[in-house]
């Protein structure tokens, strides 16, 4: 069977399987009808992300990133729809979604009518994209120093680390296969801040319990 089919459905299962691990926090939600301990803008971020890549995916016509990416968006999208349902602070996250909003339609229309079709515009547009996945996945790195300093690992989740390294990993080959540096180059934080994490786990894990947060 073709490597590169193999690794296109390793993305698919993996990526999908790290977004609905939002799942845990979206019962949360609904069971407290609260938000407390759950981050907000993760949601945002990765949903404006998951935009670009679909776009991306689209110009390139790759059906992988396309498929991944409209799912990871609608999925993103229902998480922001029950925090803002159950948020006592609904004037700041309004504020930030519009925000987001208004840089990923700016954006978009930048790249739609002032960028020639071709090269240019999906070489930009893979710029963009591989410097804000690189963005979400070196985010968490002041927690854990944090972590290294306190030898606490109760905010992490091993399941979130175990997928996150698993997509990038096959994200990473995958961009390699098809010789895609926008694809390939972005995930190695992804793969370097896992391995981190599972660092923290063998040398931190016999301090406290790990408490199943799915958040960092």
């Amino acid at each position: 069977m073709d490597l590169l089919y193999l690794l296109s459905w390793a993305c698919i299962v993996f990526t999908l399987g790290m977004f609905s691990t939002g799942l845990v926090d979206l019962k949360k939600m609904q069971t407290s009808k609260s938000t407390d301990n759950i981050q907000f803008l993760p949601f945002l971020t990765t949903c404006a992300n998951n935009l670009g890549w679909f776009y991306y995916g689209m110009l390139k016509t790759d059906q992988t990133l396309i498929v991944v990416n409209l799912i990871g968006a609608l999925l993103q999208a229902l998480y922001i729809l029950v925090y803002f349902k159950y948020t006592k602070q609904k004037r700041k996250i309004l504020f930030q979604i519009v925000a987001i909003g208004a840089v990923v339609t700016s954006a978009g229309m930048y790249f739609m009518l002032f960028l020639p079709p071709g090269d240019i515009q999906l070489n930009q547009l893979g710029l963009v994209c591989s410097v804000a996945t690189v963005g979400v996945y070196l985010s968490p790195l002041v927690d854990l120093m944090a972590i290294v300093q306190s030898g606490d690992v109760q905010c992490l989740s091993f399941p979130l680390t175990v997928a996150t390294f698993l997509t990038s990993t096959s994200w990473f080959f995958y961009g390699l296969q098809l010789n895609d540096y926008y694809i390939l180059v972005p995930n190695l934080p992804g793969i370097l801040t896992s391995v981190i994490r599972f660092y923290l786990f063998w040398r931190f894990a016999h301090v406290s319990p790990p408490y199943k947060s799915m958040r960092i």
